[in-house]
C-alpha cells in the first residue's frame, strides 16, 4: 500500500465514472446494456481506479492484482450454479415441465381471483425458471392481455405479474440476481433464500390480500384468452401430471439441503431423461432427427418451437447454459472492479464514512437498504445494484459481528426489488416495453415490491432473527 490513504472523497470519483457510463449505455443499448456494454463500463471503471491508486496514491500493482485475483476466485463456485441453472432452465422447459405447470395454473383463473391468480402463477413460474425477466416477457404478456379483456387496468395486471415473478425470482435457487447476492457475500445459497422467507412471506402475503381484495370487487366477463393460451399448450406438449414428479423431487432435495450444485445437477439430469420420454418429437426436432443431439442443445444451447401462438413461441424458447454467459461476462468484471477498490484501500474508505452514520441493528440494515435503492437510481441495473451495495458494506457487517445472510438479504430486499421501478434502469425500461405498460402507471401496483424494503427495516427493528456471528478471540 502507497504512502497515505485514499479519501473517502477521491473513492468515490471511480463510482460516479461508472454511473455516469452506466447512463449512456442504458441510453444508447436500452434493454441490451447486460449483452457487453455494462461490462466494459465495468472495466473502464477499473481502469480509473488503478490510475488513481497507482498514479496518485503509489499503490503497487500487486496489491491490485492479488485483490482481483481473489475476488474473481471467490466467484468459481458461482459461474458452475449459474451454468446448471442455465440447463435447467432449457431442460424444464423442452421437456414440458414448466408448460405443465402453467397449463395447470392456467385452470385456476377467474375474474373473482384474478389478479391473486396472475401473481401466484408468476410466483410459481419464476420461482421454477429463476428469471423474473422470462415469466414478465411471456405468459406476463399473455396476462396483460387476458386483465384489458376482463376489464382490468394494465397497471393493475401488470402490478401483480411483476410482484408474483419478483418474488419468485427472489427465492428461487435457479435465479442468478440470488445467486449473486449469496456468492458476494459469502453466503450458503440455501441458506440466503431461507433467511429470505422471514421478510419475503410478509410482504407477498400482504400483496396477495391486495390482490384479492381488487379482484374480489372488480365486475368482468369471460377468460377466453386463457383458454386460447392452455389450448396451444396442450397442443404442443404432451401435458401430463407425471411431469410435475420432477419438480416435486428438486422440491425435497431442497429442502434436505443439498448442495446447490448437486440439486441443479439431478433436476436437469431428471428433466433431460423426461424430456427423452414425455417429448420425444420436440427433442428429435430440436436434434435434427438424433435425440442425443437434440437433449445436449436443450441443455446448453438456443431452442425454438413454432406453435402458431406468439406468446406460447416467445416462452418456449431458451439458451440453456449459453443464455447465462452475459451474466457470467458481468460477474468477472465486477469481481474486477470490486477487486480493484479493495486493493486501492477505496472500499474501507468508503465503508469506514458509512459508518461514522450508523449507530445500531436498524439504522445499520436500513442504511444498506437505502443504498440499495439509491444504487439502482444511479446505476441503473440490479446486478450492478447488489455488487456495489454488498461491497460497501460486506466489512462493516463483519465489524459489526453480523452474519453474512443479514447482508445478503438486505441487498435482495432493495437492490433485486427495486430496480424494476424505476424507469431508465435496465430492469424498469424491459419489463415497461414488453408489457407495453409505463413504469409509472405500473409503480403503484407493485406491492410486493414497494413493501419488500420496508419490511426488511421493520424486520430489523423488531430484531427478529437478526443472529450475530460467532467472533473468534
Amino acid at each position: 500500500m502507497g504512502n497515505k490513504r485514499i479519501s473517502a472523497g477521491v473513492s468515490l470519483i471511480p463510482l460516479l465514472v461508472l454511473v455516469g457510463l452506466l447512463f449512456a449505455v442504458v441510453r444508447f443499448f436500452g434493454a441490451d446494456a447486460l449483452d457487453g456494454g455494462s461490462q466494459v463500463a465495468l472495466l473502464l471503471a477499473s481502469g480509473v481506479v488503478i490510475a488513481i491508486a497507482m498514479l496518485g496514491y503509489k499503490v503497487p500493482w500487486s496489491s491490485l492484482e492479488g485483490a482481483i485475483a481473489d475476488n474473481i476466485k471467490s466467484i468459481g463456485t458461482a459461474i458452475i450454479v449459474l451454468l446448471l441453472i442455465g440447463a435447467v432452465a432449457g431442460t424444464w422447459m423442452v421437456s414440458g415441465i414448466v408448460p405443465t405447470l402453467i397449463y395447470y395454473g392456467l385452470k385456476v383463473l377467474s375474474p373473482k381471483i384474478f389478479l391473486l391468480a396472475v401473481c401466484l402463477i408468476c410466483a410459481l413460474v419464476s420461482l421454477m425458471t429463476g428469471s423474473s425477466w422470462t415469466t414478465v416477457a411471456t405468459i406476463g404478456t399473455a396476462f396483460i392481455g387476458i386483465g384489458m379483456a376482463l376489464g382490468f387496468s394494465p397497471g393493475w395486471t401488470a402490478g401483480a405479474i411483476i410482484s408474483g415473478a419478483y418474488f419468485g425470482d427472489k427465492i428461487s435457487p435457479l435465479s442468478d440476481t440470488t445467486v449473486l447476492a449469496s456468492s458476494v457475500t459469502e453466503t450458503p445459497l440455501f441458506t440466503h433464500i431461507r433467511y429470505m422467507l422471514i421478510t419475503t412471506i410478509p410482504s407477498i402475503s400482504i400483496a396477495c390480500i391486495i390482490f384479492l381484495i381488487a379482484s374480489l370487487i372488480h365486475k368482468g366477463g369471460s377468460p377466453f384468452m386463457a383458454a386460447d393460451f392452455s389450448q396451444a399448450l396442450k397442443s404442443s406438449y404432451n401435458i401430463s401430471g407425471w411431469l410435475l414428479v420432477v419438480p416435486v423431487i428438486t422440491g425435497v432435495l431442497i429442502a434436505r439441503r443439498l448442495p446447490a450444485m448437486i440439486t441443479l445437477s439431478i433436476a436437469a439430469a431428471l428433466a433431460a431423461v423426461t424430456a427423452l420420454i414425455a417429448q420425444p418429437d420436440i427433442i428429435d426436432a430440436i436434434g435434427g432427427g438424433n435425440s442425443f443431439k437434440g437433449v445436449f442443445i436443450s441443455i446448453y444451447g438456443n431452442t425454438s418451437i413454432e406453435t402458431g401462438y406468439e406468446a406460447l413461441d416467445a416462452l418456449v424458447q431458451t439458451k440453456g447454459m449459453n443464455g447465462m454467459m452475459s451474466t457470467i461476462f458481468l460477474i468477472f468484471c465486477a469481481a474486477a472492479f470490486g477487486g480493484t477498490l479493495k486493493g486501492s484501500g477505496m472500499i474501507q474508505s468508503l465503508t469506514d464514512a458509512l459508518t461514522r452514520h450508523i449507530k445500531g441493528r436498524t439504522s445499520l440494515v436500513a442504511s444498506t437498504v437505502a443504498t440499495g435503492v439509491f444504487s439502482n437510481l444511479v446505476a441503473g441495473d440490479q446486478y450492478l445494484s447488489i455488487i456495489l451495495t454488498t461491497s460497501l458494506y460486506k466489512k462493516l457487517f463483519e465489524d459489526k459481528g453480523y452474519e453474512s445472510r443479514l447482508l445478503s438479504r438486505s441487498a435482495e430486499d432493495s437492490a433485486t426489488v427495486t430496480s424494476v421501478l424505476i424507469p431508465w434502469n435496465s430492469c424498469g425500461m424491459t419489463q415497461s416495453t414488453v408489457l407495453k405498460v409505463p413504469t409509472i402507471e405500473y409503480l403503484p401496483y407493485c406491492f410486493f415490491n414497494l413493501i419488500s424494503p420496508l419490511m426488511s427495516i421493520l424486520i430489523a427493528a423488531a430484531g427478529y432473527k437478526i443472529a450475530r456471528r460467532k467472533m473468534v478471540p
